[in-house]
């Protein structure tokens, strides 16, 4: 019987090269909180359950994606832990030979009790948003959110032996971008990676995302300010983030800037919604359901293939490029509806 590192896997190219081999599946739309940057202050209408992919749907249309070349996966939503099934999904992912990888996106309001779990069911990654130390700030940004119970979960995570623990940082102007130093110091004594994220306008009309926009390597005068020494560092796993550490520091802290340089040309992932369609690219409209043909292989494949080959070059998400884009149109969905 062939191990998981001794199996061959074909390779899943678009027209540019760049080969696909990493998944990021939404398992619910539904979240328990209203980030600024993620769904409007009202809220957004939640799809029905019969709308959403089942526990089954989700372990087959892996072990297609899995046929097909990718190695790695990632649960998503709004909240991923928000379904009774998420260590029933873990464990059939896991459970799929070709995948070596698998990690989830969560707010952590679960987490004390859940995290481990999710390591008993296979998780090996996990990745928490966390954009604030102050109580009421967190409150705000979350609109609602308990920060304390955010904490005992990255508490009960870190007792646990998980690969790697990173924390997610949207940095917003006149919000949280005064607290930079106050997050990488966290690195200090904590052995995670915080990801600096810059805001992009996914859901959002121009003037609003410009407003809130913070170019983050900014860090690196944060850092400079402080006279903290900083070194570039690799990472193992999927993400898009340039790596550095503070000399001294347990943990590390990685930028991740779709805006001011785009990282589109090493794209390696694929999207799939809740509601089971496929996005080649998180920023266009551009999107097919495959639902239909997740119990056909030979059909689901046609269909991945098909979208593949119309994936974009880049996201043009940058400030001076949106005005050049004319045969396009953004996503209509928030980012709470598709997952990141």
């Amino acid at each position: 019987m062939k191990t998981k590192t001794e199996i061959k896997a074909p390779v899943l190219t678009d027209r540019y090269g760049r080969v696909h081999d990493y998944v990021r599946i939404s398992v619910t739309d539904k979240c328990n909180l209203r980030c600024v940057y993620c769904m409007p202050a009202e809220g957004l209408p939640f799809f029905p359950d019969e709308k959403v992919l089942s526990c089954a749907e989700i372990i087959q249309l892996t072990k297609n994606l899995a046929r097909m070349g990718v190695t790695k996966v990632r649960l998503t939503g709004g909240e991923p832990l928000l379904r009774t099934d998420i260590l029933e999904i873990i464990a059939g992912i896991a459970a799929i030979p070709e995948i070596q990888d698998i990690s989830v996106t969560t707010n952590g309001l679960a987490l004390k009790r859940l995290a481990k779990p999710l390591y008993e069911a296979g998780l090996k990654r996990l990745n928490i948003s966390l954009d604030t130390f102050d109580p009421e700030r967190y409150k705000e940004m979350t609109r609602g959110g308990n920060l304390k119970r955010v904490l005992a979960g990255i508490e009960a995570a870190s007792a646990l032996p998980f690969e790697k623990i990173k924390l997610n940082t949207v940095i917003i102007h006149g919000q949280n971008d005064h607290e930079m130093a106050d997050f990488l110091r966290y690195t200090f004594e904590h052995a995670v990676n915080i990801r600096f994220i810059e805001f992009m306008p996914i859901g959002q009309n121009d003037q609003d995302w410009q407003a809130k926009y913070v170019g983050i390597e900014q860090a690196f005068a944060v850092c400079r300010a402080n006279g903290w020494d900083y070194q570039p560092i690799t990472l193992s796993g999927n993400g898009p983030s340039e790596n550095f550490q503070i000399a001294g520091a347990v943990g590390s802290f990685g930028l991740i800037h779709p805006i001011s340089c785009s990282f589109c040309e090493n794209c390696n992932r694929l999207r799939i919604t809740a509601d089971g369609c496929l996005k080649s690219c998180l920023y266009w409209d551009d999107e097919d359901s495959i639902r239909a043909s997740i119990g056909d292989f030979a059909a689901f494949e046609q269909r991945v293939q098909q979208i593949l080959a119309n994936k974009p070059e880049n996201h043009q998400m940058a400030l001076d490029q949106q005005d050049q884009v004319k045969n396009k149109k953004p996503t209509w969905r928030h980012m709470s509806q598709i997952g990141g």
